[in-house]
């Protein structure tokens, strides 16, 4: 285990590498794919959330009931003029709306949300119902149809985009619906602005275990390398990345 002063030293010297390598204009998005090794597939157990009969414990936030959009907003108009569709109790991408986030912010907490990736296959690799969850409006878990589709390993579902592939690929099959529970620590940092303690983020993808408490390194941009910057609480953001993906049964226990 690293001691305070080793840790920060080590993300300081990993910030300045970032920072070095951070032009990108010498970079492109394929310089930060991992392509192998590959997760193994495991088909996860029968559960509560493919009956639609998952509920929120007691002393849970309920961010998405259903029923309004009352607890998001927009981050393209920054209000809740949201675009979303909502059915069947579930909200819906609609492409070129927008990503939305939630209005209250959050660090610590533990998370659970279901999604639904398109029955109908269209596209490949990151073509197929790709969205993300952001941690604090800056740490992606990805959303992605990653059921027999062959995509870089540290951008399937359940990575840490761009940074963290996950233990094992868990996904349903197209049009079923799936869950993230998520327990995430946010980064620390000192009077300085030095992160003392990075952000960890453990994932259960379908029940099972796909990260395991894992550094978050920074930021997960398409293209360059994890920054950190000095930060306090943030939102849940949801990303439109073009694809109908869906998301129900939103809710937070802050800890």
């Amino acid at each position: 285990m690293y001691k305070s002063g080793s840790l920060a030293l080590l993300f300081a010297c990993a910030s300045f590498v970032a920072t070095a390598q951070l032009d990108t204009t010498k970079q492109t998005p394929e310089s930060s794919e991992i392509w192998n090794p590959v997760p193994r597939v495991v088909t996860p157990a029968a559960n509560a959330v493919n009956a639609g009969l998952a509920t929120a414990p007691s002393d849970a936030k309920v961010l998405f009931d259903g029923k309004d959009f009352s607890k998001w907003k927009s981050t393209k108009t920054n209000n809740s003029d949201i675009k979303w569709t909502i059915a069947d109790g579930a909200m819906t991408v609609k492409g070129g709306s927008g990503d939305i986030e939630t209005v209250d912010q959050f660090d610590d907490y533990q998370l659970h949300i279901e999604f639904r990736t398109p029955a109908e296959v269209k596209g490949s690799s990151q073509g197929r119902g790709n969205s993300g969850i952001f941690m604090q409006g800056k740490y992606e878990l990805q959303v992605l149809d990653s059921y027999d589709n062959r995509t870089y390993s540290n951008g399937q579902a359940g990575s840490i985009y761009k940074q963290s592939m996950p233990l094992v690929n868990a996904s349903r099959k197209p049009g079923e619906w799936q869950s993230y529970d998520v327990i995430y620590t946010s980064p620390k940092f000192n009077k300085d602005g030095m992160i003392t303690h990075p952000a960890y983020i453990t994932v259960l993808h379908n029940g099972v275990l796909v990260q395991n408490h894992t550094p978050i390194f920074g930021t997960t941009p398409y293209i360059g390398k994890p920054q950190y910057e000095v930060h306090g609480k943030g939102p849940i953001r949801l990303q439109d990345h073009g694809n109908p993906t869906s998301f129900r049964n939103i809710w937070i226990r802050e800890i």
